[in-house]
């Protein structure tokens, strides 16, 4: 790593904080808390840069100025998007019925009980125009036909939002709707997402036919309760949903062929393929994070720069504040910033550390990856389910290699359904195996006894993870530390033995 790799460029890294941070708090709290958000990240980062300047590190006045001016402009834009929440005329009808039209901007969950639950932009209130985002508790009987982007009329009891995130009310839907068209490329996606669930359906296992749509499209519908609170246990419910990591297998795959066309239109093949899956997965705004983070981490992988990654990783924190701003209150938004900022600042750094020791470089880049994605994502995920999965780097580890086969070949698979099914089911067979080892690991590791563990829910439980995974990565630099360490795992191990022989 050459000297323009070690000096990270960080200047537009206060100023995504800070956006993030304004937006956040503007939407939380009252209006004071922003401008106490603003003065603080200044001052924050004038001392940073001193700081910075010490060690060679660029950050100087224009970073602060960058935070002082990006602070100011979302403290006002919130301020009035959080004051027309607040005012909105929905806000009046509280506590009673009307007739709603709604424009679904994500799939519909299933809540169990023949519940579904999606979220949707407000269209019109007792036939008057009125706009807002609203969330849609509905029986899945009536609304089984409602995809993203089809209109929906109907009765429904109109209540206060449940949490602050830019939400004007929550509806529960009485009364059957009525459905508008289908927009064109909504058709052809759910065209292509149901005949690829029915492909899976056709030739794998039920089990791994559930699996597969989780893992390539995002779709949960088919997925049982045991098999999601397996990969819970496991640490692998972030497999479940569609990440950076997903656009950025399928857009590297697509890249491959620059040794074939060149790399200009190789990169337009990777474009036209990025812009095909979002429109096929349906760009709701966790899509839109995804593609945007997975960009980010590709970008890294291809040019090997880290210091490219962090300012285009920074822009896109404001950018994506700017067009979306109930993201700053999103766990899944924190979740794959943290996650693609490990992936390009600290595996790395691992990585190369460990190459230096005589590890193989594959290995040393799956091991680096794994445990930075875990160190920054467990006190999340503790403060947000209140458990902490203590094997979930190695029931990562040992899925690893089967996530990215899955994620090509079903991609192709689904791409291939909606024209060439007999085609789509010889792919589909591909991907058994590899369903199968994952769906052997996560139920395995799910049987372990301690295999996750209970922590304080919010802030209580993410300061505790946090302090521990920092305390075991200080420590690990000292001899006894990872005396220590390699104690811990031979008693958990050993706990482990003993609940299984005795039956726990």
């Amino acid at each position: 790593m050459n000297s323009e790799e070690r000096q990270v460029d960080i200047r537009l890294v206060p100023a995504a904080v800070t956006s993030w941070a304004v937006t956040a708090a503007g939407i939380l709290f009252a209006p004071w808390a922003i401008v106490a958000i603003v003065v603080g990240t200044v001052a924050v980062t004038a001392l940073a840069g001193r700081w910075c300047a010490r060690r060679g590190i660029r950050l100087g006045v224009a970073g602060v100025a960058a935070v002082a001016v990006i602070g100011t402009a979302f403290g006002l834009s919130i301020g009035i998007r959080a004051h027309d929440v607040r005012q909105h005329p929905i806000a009046a009808r509280h506590g009673d019925t009307a007739t709603v039209g709604v424009v679904p901007t994500e799939s519909p969950r299933s809540l169990g009980q023949g519940r579904i639950m999606f979220r949707a932009g407000l269209r019109d209130l007792d036939g008057g125009p009125l706009t807002g985002m609203v969330l849609v508790f509905a029986p899945v009987t009536d609304f089984a036909a409602l995809t993203v982007g089809r209109p929906a009329t109907f009765r429904a009891r109109i209540g206060r939002p449940l949490r602050p995130d830019l939400s004007v009310a929550v509806l529960t839907a009485i009364g059957e709707p009525t459905l508008g068209p289908v927009p064109a490329v909504r058709r052809l996606s759910g065209h292509i997402r149901s005949e690829f669930a029915e492909t899976a359906r056709r030739v794998l296992p039920a089990d791994q036919a559930a699996m597969l749509p989780a893992l390539v499209l995002g779709d949960m519908s088919a997925v049982t309760a045991t098999t999601s609170a397996d990969f819970q246990v496991a640490g692998l419910t972030h497999l479940t949903a569609v990440s950076g990591a997903n656009v950025t297998i399928v857009c590297g795959t697509a890249l491959l062929s620059a040794a074939l066309v060149g790399p200009r239109l190789a990169a337009l093949l990777a474009l036209a393929v990025l812009i095909g899956f979002v429109v096929v997965v349906e760009p709701s705004a966790s899509v839109l994070r995804a593609a945007v983070m997975g960009g980010i981490a590709l970008l890294s992988v291809l040019t090997h720069r880290r210091r490219q990654a962090i300012p285009v990783l920074s822009a896109s924190i404001i950018a994506l504040m700017s067009v979306a701003p109930q993201l700053a209150v999103d766990a899944g938004f924190a979740l794959s910033v943290v996650a693609t900022a490990a992936l390009v600042v600290i595996a790395p750094i691992w990585s190369a550390r460990l190459v230096g020791r005589g590890w193989p470089e594959p290995l040393a880049a799956a091991v680096s990856i794994a445990l930075a994605a875990q160190l920054v994502t467990a006190p999340l995920i503790a403060g947000i389910s209140g458990r902490f999965s203590v094997l979930a780097v190695l029931a990562n580890l040992l899925v690893a290699a089967v996530i990215p086969p899955i994620t090509v070949i079903g991609t192709t698979a689904a791409a291939c359904s909606a024209f060439a099914p007999a085609v789509a089911g010889l792919l589909v067979r591909f991907t058994g195996p590899e369903l199968w080892w994952l769906l052997t690991v996560a139920h395995r590791i799910a049987a372990v006894p301690g295999a996750a563990v209970t922590v304080p829910s919010g802030v209580a439980g993410m300061a505790l993870v946090a302090a521990v995974s920092i305390a075991a990565i200080l420590s690990w630099r000292r001899r006894w530390g990872r005396v220590l360490s390699a104690g811990a795992a031979c008693c958990l191990l050993a706990w482990t033995l003993s609940g299984v022989v005795g039956g726990a």
